[in-house]
């Protein structure tokens, strides 16, 4: 029988991460390269991935694959083999606005990459995950404490977050679980212009207990917590510098 001990160490174990050319995902990918993990990414830009590949072992290896369209996933689930672990940060740049300027043919393709792709990743992941392995869901605090101009994201995380609960259960022992980011500086946020964006982190980080926005190094580590904590499954963390208190 395999320990918890066991299970826990990444060392030699295989991590998929859907997204992980950039942002939470490229630095989950680096967090798990170093505590000995072989490293699979794969987003639908080649040359972020070639960049991306520059910053992680020799060994590492990445596909472009759209993850928005199902037979993608399938075809490179079908090629990839057994793994141990599987994440989910893939999404596009973030785009917030009002209720009553929602163009509902674009709210709809704002689902297909966040919430179908994570579906169609857990759907063809699934069975090739080896004994002791886990799923990590991305979702976010809009779901939480939305503020204005959020509908989309706050439906969207709070979509996310009854799937995972769901996952738990369906595909037991499996473990799933879903981190709930804060304000993390990535490029999710690049749609902003430049000093907007930064007055954006300004505001945003002076409000919080902890003064700052998250890095990508801080939900990493929930990542790779997650991985290796052999008895959360189910689970919602949130990881926002105390966002939902102020």
């Amino acid at each position: 029988m395999e320990t918890a001990q066991h299970i826990s160490n990444l060392m030699g174990k295989r991590v998929i991460i859907l997204g992980g050319s950039s942002g939470l995902g490229l630095a989950t990918a680096k967090a798990a390269a170093e505590e000995g993990a072989e490293i699979v990414i794969a987003s639908s830009n080649q040359a972020r991935i070639d960049e991306a590949l520059t910053e992680l072992p020799a060994g590492s290896s990445g596909y472009a694959v759209d993850l928005s369209r199902e037979e993608n996933t399938k075809d490179f689930f079908a090629r990839i083999g057994r793994f141990d672990h599987l994440v989910y940060t893939a999404a596009e740049n973030l785009n917030l606005t009002t209720i009553e300027n929602t163009d509902l043919t674009k709210a709809r393709d704002f689902f297909t990459l966040r919430f179908w792709g994570a579906l169609a990743a857990v759907k063809y992941g699934a069975p090739l995950i080896n004994e002791g392995g886990s799923i990590g869901l991305t979702s976010g605090i809009a779901s939480q404490r939305p503020g204005a101009g959020w509908a989309l994201a706050a439906s969207i995380c709070g979509a996310m977050e009854g799937f995972c609960r769901a996952m738990a259960v369906e595909l037991a022992p499996i473990r799933v679980n879903v981190v709930l980011p804060g304000v993390i500086q990535t490029n999710l946020w690049n749609s902003m212009q430049p000093q907007e964006r930064e007055n954006f982190y300004q505001s945003v980080g002076s409000s919080l207990l902890v003064k700052r926005v998250g890095h990508a190094d801080d939900i990493a580590q929930t990542y790779l917590f997650l991985m290796k904590q052999s008895f959360a499954t189910g689970q919602t963390f949130i990881i926002d510098g105390g966002t939902v208190l102020v």
